[in-house]
């Protein structure tokens, strides 16, 4: 499980595309990596497979390339980096999985003050899912819902988020990975039977 706290960006090294998916390999400074631990890239839980002094590799399976913009990162791009929350550490953000429910497009950016709104379009099949003021993962950023229309969403960023993250190189166009609040999905699950 994961926070939503982004612990570092990392730099894509190299990507190759392999038979049944692709490998990844991540410049990032962290200590304690260790093969086969659950990590966390722009959302998207993933495997460490090998790792050494300041890189990680990863594969991503076709089923992974298909749901997430993992497919379109290359060399030279920066990603959100998230390791498992540790049985003790402390929980900041909200309960994420690093499953992808759905990609978006980021509409808009604009700077209100010191802060930032960012608005993204909302897929319909995962609408349902998301409320005003409830929780949303944006590339592996924990986020509250400012605004929510029918067909977009908005959030606000402050400046220690927006710095840490790759959101401060996003521009409208780009494709982000969301992940909906996992409780709402669990809610419909059990009430199926009531409605």
């Amino acid at each position: 499980m994961f926070t939503g706290i982004v612990e570092t960006t990392g730099d894509v090294r190299e990507v190759t595309d392999e038979e049944g998916g692709r490998r990844v390999r991540i410049g990032a400074a962290l200590d304690g990596l260790a093969h086969g631990q659950s990590i966390a890239i722009d959302g998207t839980c993933l495997t460490v497979e090998e790792h050494d002094e300041g890189w990680f590799e990863l594969f991503c399976s076709t089923e992974t390339l298909d749901r997430t913009t993992l497919s379109t990162i290359e060399a030279g791009d920066a990603v959100n980096v998230e390791r498992a929350l540790p049985a003790d550490g402390r929980f900041d953000g909200h309960f994420v999985q690093g499953h992808v429910d759905a990609t978006a497009e980021l509409r808009s950016v604009e700077r209100i003050d010191d802060d930032w709104e960012f608005a993204f379009s909302l897929p319909e099949p995962v609408a349902r899912y998301v409320v005003e003021k409830g929780s949303i993962t944006v590339d592996g950023i924990s986020l509250t819902v400012a605004d929510l229309r029918p067909d977009s969403f908005s959030v606000a960023v402050i400046p220690a988020t927006y710095e840490l993250t790759t959101l401060s190189e996003k521009t409208p166009g780009d494709p982000v990975n969301l992940e909906v609040d996992v409780i709402a999905k669990y809610v419909e699950r059990l009430t199926e039977g009531y409605r």
